[in-house]
């Protein structure tokens, strides 16, 4: 079972509401140590100094900001101490604006807002007037003396909130090499259209749970036949090179075409098609 991280109140107008906050996600990923290759035993690292090589004390480590190659301003732990920002156990909603309104690149880590039992109405009451009116709170709190911006927002009858990144902290498109050439491409009406039909023949409703981490399965199950003894020959998939579409407008009608006969032979549609028969 999760355990709460944090403990303190949702403050919105004159309410407020006592929560834990629980997290949301669990991270899976398959983590190695790196080892000793003759021995099989654990290694540790070291920090040492980039002049002579020799290892140096925890106590003599400080923090530097690199202001040019090889140029630091050091700062203290005092110094830094005095910068945190107030200590506070409130998550002050600070405004409640539409969902559709902020971009998912903001959001970062995902929350469970869990109400003390006294306050379960108040919390109640809250995810019910953010579902109904289609909006998400925007609210700040400080965690670990780290400020943060958040969303607060319903799911299931709860209420979630994640941490979202500030906006100087988002890379924009114009400032990545390359992106500046999609602007001046013109699309095709017809190419267009056809791109529009291609995503409603793929269009589905979203279920998480069909899209697995492929990946981290194999590697885990690689771990379960080495440690039952089996042996394993690794070889590198080679990649594959796709040839370049040189007819788009080809490319595009073949791929409805193909994604025309998927849902035919998709189960689903054969249970619709089951289900038409017996209505009429």
């Amino acid at each position: 079972m999760p355990r709460a991280i944090w403990s303190g109140s949702v403050s919105f107008g004159l309410v407020t509401i006592p929560v834990r906050l629980f997290p949301a996600v669990k991270r899976k990923t398959v983590r190695f140590n790196q080892l000793d290759a003759r021995t099989g035993t654990r290694i540790r690292q070291q920090k040492v100094s980039s002049v002579d090589g020799s290892e140096i004390p925890r106590e003599q480590l400080v923090r530097g900001y690199e202001l040019a190659p090889d140029t630091f301003v050091t700062i203290t732990d005092d110094e830094l101490a005095s910068l945190d920002p107030e200590a506070s156990r409130t998550i002050d909603v600070l405004e409640f604006v539409e969902l559709a309104d902020i971009d998912p690149v903001f959001f970062d880590s995902a929350y469970w807002l869990v109400p003390d039992e006294i306050a379960a109405k108040a919390y109640r009451l809250l995810a019910e007037a953010l579902s109904v009116s289609g909006k998400v709170g925007v609210a700040r709190f400080v965690m670990r003396t780290k400020q943060y911006l958040a969303a607060l927002r319903p799911r299931d009858g709860a209420l979630t909130m994640s941490t979202m990144v500030y906006a100087d902290e988002v890379v924009g498109a114009e400032t990545v090499e390359g992106l500046e050439a999609v602007a001046e491409v013109e699309v095709d009406a017809r190419e267009l259209e056809v791109a529009l039909q291609l995503i409603e023949s793929l269009s589905e409703d979203f279920d998480a749970s069909t899209h697995t981490d492929s990946h981290r399965e194999a590697v885990l199950e690689l771990i379960e036949r080495k440690r039952t003894g089996e042996v394993e020959v690794v070889t590198p998939t080679p990649s594959a090179t796709a040839d370049r579409v040189v007819d788009l407008m080809a490319a595009l009608e073949a791929s409805v075409a193909q994604a025309d006969k998927a849902k035919k032979r998709h189960p689903s549609a054969a249970e619709k098609k089951s289900a038409s028969r017996k209505s009429a």
